[in-house]
């Protein structure tokens, strides 16, 4: 059995003390607050262990359970930020530590999440194959053709790209303006919206939309509408209500002194903290240096390129959370004061 830590599950607005205790919610009896003033943490006793090592199984059980625990806190009527998947603080102290430490960042952004709910939208053609005859028997495609195939020395490999490529920016300028016209439909009743990746072909649109839980019935019914203003050449699919993962999701990081003075040794730079133009400078330089095509005869050149990759990351991460966290008056990691830890609110997942 490993070490037990406390699993974060997100954050509320008030000390809840009706929550302060595991049992306190029958269905989630491990479930209970830690509070600092007026904020809360909510969490569970769990083993701790490293979420980007888990097995996937493993990792789809912790997001349902994630994901059930603050919808169930939304459901007792707490606005709640919710914390990054797979959050671990070591025990009671650390997780009040990161709550003194964000205080006023999480004082800031409960109001946005109270009394919202965010609804994603996924839009994809229903018949893509017919989207891509519609574009390749269009004017200025077919004039290419055309063009093409009255070379007397015949369609070469080139041809071929130039009409695939031709025929991808059409596409992509058919689905940009799709998805421009169903975001400024629905942007008029949300309060904000975030754009998702598209995951593959199909999709026209995957967009996140922060709305209020009165107005749901109304934004599925415009969806609807949408739906027959496309000729139903699209398939709208709404999922929600969420919480505003994202929109607010808090990510808690953890800098060790340890790290960042390995960090600051492999890419050369001084005690001090570093620019995060410098950061970059010195990392092209390790990474000229190190690179194994540079050093052919060099074993163990990879790992040292790789770890040159890393120094970078780990500074950076440093030195966007040290100006956050001058920002919000806050003592930083040091020599004199190692296990500090840092928190922020990112936009998105």
């Amino acid at each position: 059995m490993g070490k037990t830590g406390k699993y974060v599950y997100g954050i509320i607005a008030s000390a809840a003390p009706e929550f302060a205790r595991p049992g306190a919610i029958a269905e989630f009896a491990e479930i209970y607050t830690l509070s600092h003033l007026d904020v809360a943490a909510v969490v569970g006793d769990r083993e701790a262990a490293d979420y980007r090592h888990m097995r996937k199984e493993a990792l789809a059980l912790l997001l349902v359970r994630h994901q059930k625990v603050i919808e169930r806190i939304m459901e007792l009527g707490h606005a709640i930020i919710p914390v990054r998947l797979g959050t671990f603080a070591a025990d009671e102290a650390e997780v009040r530590k990161i709550l003194r430490r964000g205080y006023r960042l999480i004082k800031e952004i409960i109001p946005k999440v109270r009394d919202k709910i965010e609804v994603d939208v996924a839009v994809v053609w229903k018949d893509l194959n017919s989207v891509i005859k519609e574009i390749g028997e269009g004017k200025e495609i077919a004039a290419l053709k055309k063009a093409l195939l009255s070379n007397p020395n015949g369609v070469s490999v080139e041809d071929q790209m130039k009409v695939g490529l031709a025929v991808k920016k059409a596409l992509d300028d058919k689905r940009r303006h799709g998805a421009s016209l169903i975001e400024e439909a629905l942007r008029t009743m949300s309060h904000d919206c975030r754009a998702h990746e598209l995951m593959d072909d199909r999709m026209v649109m995957n967009s996140a939309f922060l709305i209020r839980p009165e107005t749901q019935d109304a934004f599925y019914a415009r969806v609807e509408s949408l739906n027959g203003e496309f000729d139903e050449s699209l398939d709208f699919r709404c999922i929600g209500p969420l919480p505003p993962y994202s929109f607010y999701t808090v990510e808690i990081k953890k800098l060790d002194y340890k790290d960042l003075k390995w960090a600051r040794e492999k890419l050369g730079l001084p005690d001090d903290l570093a620019t995060e133009s410098e950061i970059k400078q010195a990392y092209h330089r390790a990474a000229v240096s190190l690179h194994p095509d540079k050093n052919p005869n060099r074993p163990g050149m990879e790992k040292e390129f790789g770890n040159a990759a890393r120094a970078r990351k780990i500074l950076a991460e440093y030195c966007l959370a040290s100006m956050q966290a001058e920002q919000e008056e806050n003592v930083f990691c040091s020599e004199d004061n190692p296990d500090e830890s840092a928190l922020w609110v990112r936009v998105g997942q």
